[in-house]
This record gives C-alpha cells, structure tokens and sequence, in this order.
C-alpha cells in the first residue's frame, strides 16, 4: 500500500452546493416569519440544506456522537487534572452511562460511539466494540519524542476513514465529534501553536480539569518543547501528527477529512477537534464548510483554531468537561434550525385587482 497523502483530499472535498444554499435563502425570504427574526437558526437551515442538497432542508433524524479516545505520555509530566494514563476511566464513565455526554446522549436520544484508538490499558478493561480498533497503547512523550511512528500515524488516520465511511454508510446525517483523552489539550494545542505560527503561551490553557499554575506552567514548558519538534515538518499533515499529535487525534484529523468527503455534517467540541480541524483543512481547504463549532471551552488554543477557520462558535456557556458535551448541546440548535426552515409555512401573496 502506498503511503497516504492527505492532500489528496483537497481534490475529493468539494464545498456544500451552493446553488441549493440559493435556493434556500430564497426560501427563507417566503416565509410567514419575517427575514431575520430567527437569527443565526437561518443561517444554520440554509447550511444545512446545502449539506443535504436538498430544499426544504430535511430534519436531522440520526446524528451520532462519535468519541475518538487516547492516553498522552505527556501527561507523565503533571500538565493535566487527570493521572496519566486513565483514559479508560473516561471511557468506562461514558459506557457506564454516568458521565455528562452519557446523561445528554440518553434524555437527548442519541447513540454514542466510542473508538479506543490509543488507550494505555488492558484491553480486556473495555468492551472488544471500543478497542478493536486501537492502534497502540498509549502516545509518546511530544515534548522528547515522537508520538506515534510514521506508519502508525497513517493506521490511526485511515482508522478514522474507515469510521467516517461506517457512519455514514449506515445513515448516520450529521456527527457530534468529542475526544476522550487524558492529556489532550497539550499535543492539541501544540498543533495549533505550530500551524498558526504562535508561541506556546499563547495557547496554553487549564485543560478540561482545570490545573494550577505550576501545572501550567509545566504544560507551556512541553508545549514549547514540542514546537520546537513540530516545525520542522509542517509541511506534511501526517508527520505533524506523528511528531507531535497522537492516536487519537490522527484519527480524529482522517474521520474529519472523510466525513467532508462524503458529504456528512460534523459539530466539533472542544480544543481537541479544533486541533484535528485545523491539520484536516491544511490539508483540504474547503473541508471547514462541512463543520459547525458546537461550543467555545475557554481554551485559548480552541479560539485561535476556530477563528483561523472562521468558525464562529453556537454556543459559550463555559462548559469545559470535553466528551463531546459542549457539542451535543448544540445539536438541538441545529435541529431546530431544520425544524423552522422545513416547516414554516411561505406566505400567501394577494393579487390585486
């Protein structure tokens, strides 16, 4: 097999239709409510009829929240509120049904699906569903080391190819992307310090559970270290991500370019997918218009990615816990959205005499 090159994707993603996006802003002008009243739900229905191709915009009827998982080596440095290496705690909380995207996925009626792609532990811990598919054990320390080998960076980036196309053969139509991942927000934010050319201070945030300063401090040390790591190979997605991503996060990056690639909308979370989304339009520029930004964490590495992608975000209600959590709350925005712009009636033009 040859290797992979992510650039390709720039001639497979082509932008949502914008001759159906007309039609739906020409729809919208039709309807009994006034143009504008609605605020930004108009704009979220004309996307998504764009997304689908399709006017009236038809309602999101199988979203999924699908939730890449991974442990970090840098964690091992005290940069995260979590101990190193128990990622499988996150994903036990989550199959256990007793963690916050849990709680919102069960009253909200929406599936969860979680893929084991670098969890440091037994794999007889978790169900044989979730670690399938796991790459490795574990990432490598990114502030001294590579975190994943070349070849397994394009394993993890063609693992969550093969996720993008499982869902949406299976009729998923619009994806709610989390991470769970116990110091995550570090190799993230060195991805986007680097490709947006930004020292490690300006990135470096109190992670999902919070950190002291001194923990900050450490982190913005690793997160310095790496850059100096990541630089020399930013012109190539897939060593960036096997310098300094992770398992988890090169899956994340191949589930997004995929996704785009079939047509399938995505609301990204926190730092973690913002990070992943940012390596994915470099290597495809129109990849962002498949996205929405559900949520913004406070992160200040998530704020540099969104608006590098002119993301703006749906919601900001400080919600740091990660897990896909912020971004699930949105779903019902987005729904909404489709709700109005399908079901409100067009307005009866009388004809004068």
């Amino acid at each position: 097999m040859s290797r992979l090159n992510l650039d390709d994707f720039s001639d497979l993603i082509e932008r949502p239709d914008s001759g159906t996006r007309r039609d739906a802003e020409e729809r919208r002008e039709r309807l009994i409510v006034p143009p504008g009243s609605l605020g930004r739900l108009d704009e979220l229905g004309e996307w998504l009829a764009a997304a689908q191709a399709a006017v009236p915009v038809r309602p999101v009827e199988q979203p999924r929240v699908v939730l890449f998982a991974g442990d970090h080596g840098v964690a091992e440095l005290g940069v995260s509120g979590r101990e190193s290496g128990t990622a499988h705690e996150l994903v036990r909380a989550v199959l256990d049904g007793a963690s916050p995207v849990a709680v919102l996925a069960r009253r909200s009626g929406v599936a969860i699906r979680i893929v084991d792609a670098g969890v440091d532990c037994d794999p007889e811990l978790l169900p044989e569903d979730v670690v399938r598919h796991r790459v490795r054990r574990g990432s490598g320390r990114i502030d001294i080391e590579d975190a994943l080998t070349l070849e397994e960076a394009e394993e993890a980036v063609r693992l969550g190819m093969a996720i993008a196309d499982e869902e949406a053969d299976s009729g998923t139509d619009l994806v709610v992307l989390g991470d769970l991942s116990v110091g995550g927000t570090t190799p993230a934010s060195t991805l986007i310090a680097a490709l947006c050319g930004t020292d490690a201070s300006v990135v470096t945030g109190r992670g999902g559970t919070a950190i002291d300063d001194l923990a900050w401090m450490r982190k913005c040390a690793a997160i310095r270290d790496a850059l100096r790591r990541a630089r020399p190979v930013l012109g190539d997605q897939l060593e960036l991500l096997a310098a300094v991503g992770g398992a988890d996060l090169a899956a994340t990056t191949g589930f997004l370019l995929q996704a785009s690639a079939r047509r399938m909308p995505v609301i990204l979370d926190g730092v973690v997918s913002a990070a992943c989304a940012l390596v994915a339009q470099r290597a495809a520029f129109r990849s962002p218009d498949w996205w929405l930004a559900g949520q913004l964490s406070g992160e200040p590495a998530q704020a540099k990615a969104l608006d590098r992608m002119a993301l703006n975000p749906l919601l900001d209600h400080g919600i740091t816990v990660g897990e896909g959590t912020g971004a699930l709350l949105a779903l019902p925005l987005v729904q909404a959205a489709a709700a109005f712009a399908a079901e409100l009636p067009e307005r009866t033009e009388k004809t004068g005499g």
